[in-house]
């Protein structure tokens, strides 16, 4: 007998973090706000380095378009979690599961390298600041930024069509609050162990290769900043790479978690308290982090406070 096509999959059920109504009220209200912090804190700070001479450097130019990776980030996955609270409905279209699906893998590749490149950038301007124009021009900052969106697109689409390649049967509830890869496969009534060898290396490579990009800048500019000779000038180089340490440290360290396992019923339960963390969490403390750490950062907006109350006592 043959199992069901995957192509007669018209829609899935999210299982989403709570089957108990009152607790998803909660939860509608406390993620519906972290939701409009990130949007806001994101989108604050890509006006503050567009609009800001002072912030027209590579490091803002990467950190621009983070916050706008974690701006589409969380937006693909929390309306559609906000309207499942608040219909009560918990399904989602085959469709918009594999839009969510691609969109999510896409996104969290292009984040790992694009916070490669602001490794690579911080050692540029640490370790070479003489070479730091030529180094990191525009056309290289392009270059990296382009380079990351291409792999996070390309990576996403293949692991997607090997998801979707699969067929489905049975039981399409998937025990999570978005469209996800590990809990998607424990559906699958074809042979699996193809895109769970796909997922694993992908995951692997993506994570190991930028990660070694950073450690390996970091290496360099600790090294360079012990042979700093002042205490000022030590703590100014590192005070530079704070706010980017913070920021792998959060979204690395809970994608470990999540993506180098094989997908199980334990592991994709786990899996779900880690995916608040880098779903909800990271994009909404990322600006937060590197505005509160930077003074760069808090004279631009300290700036155009200043400025927009000045226009207003001037009205």
């Amino acid at each position: 007998m043959t199992s069901p096509n995957h192509t007669t999959v018209t829609e899935f059920i999210l299982l989403g973090l709570t089957d108990d109504p009152v607790l998803e009220k909660i939860l509608c209200g406390v993620f519906l706000v972290i939701y409009l912090v990130t949007l806001a804190g994101n989108v604050c700070m890509i006006v503050l380095i567009r609009t800001n001479s002072h912030l027209q450097t590579p490091m803002y130019f990467f950190l621009s378009h983070l916050s706008l990776v974690d701006i589409c980030y969380s937006s693909n996955t929390t309306p559609n979690m906000l309207h499942n609270f608040l219909s009560g409905q918990k399904t989602i279209s085959y469709a918009g599961c594999f839009t969510q699906c691609l969109v999510f893998i896409a996104l969290v590749i292009t984040e790992f390298y694009i916070l490669a490149s602001m490794a690579l950038d911080r050692y540029v301007a640490i370790c070479s600041p003489l070479h730091y124009s030529t180094r990191m021009s525009k056309n290289i900052c392009f270059s990296l930024v382009t380079v990351s969106y291409t792999c996070g697109y390309l990576n996403g689409l293949s692991q997607t069509l090997l998801t979707f390649h699969l067929s489905f049967c049975g039981s399409l509830e998937i025990n999570h609050f978005y469209c996800a890869d590990p809990p998607l496969l424990l559906l699958a009534c074809s042979d699996t162990s193809v895109k769970k060898m796909a997922m694993l290396v992908v995951a692997g490579l993506t994570l190991s290769s930028s990660l070694f990009i950073i450690v390996l800048s970091y290496l360099f500019i600790i090294a360079a900043i012990l042979r700093i000779r002042s205490a000022e000038g030590r703590s100014k180089a590192f005070s530079t790479c704070g706010s980017h340490l913070t920021t792998v440290t959060l979204f690395y360290g809970t994608l470990f978690c999540m993506y180098l396992r094989s997908p199980s019923e334990k592991s994709v339960e786990e899996s779900k308290v880690f995916a608040v963390f880098y779903t909800f969490l990271s994009p909404m403390l990322n600006p937060l982090i590197y505005s509160l750490r930077n003074k760069d950062v808090i004279h631009a907006m300290k700036q155009i406070i200043q400025e927009n109350l000045f226009y207003k006592t001037a009205l």
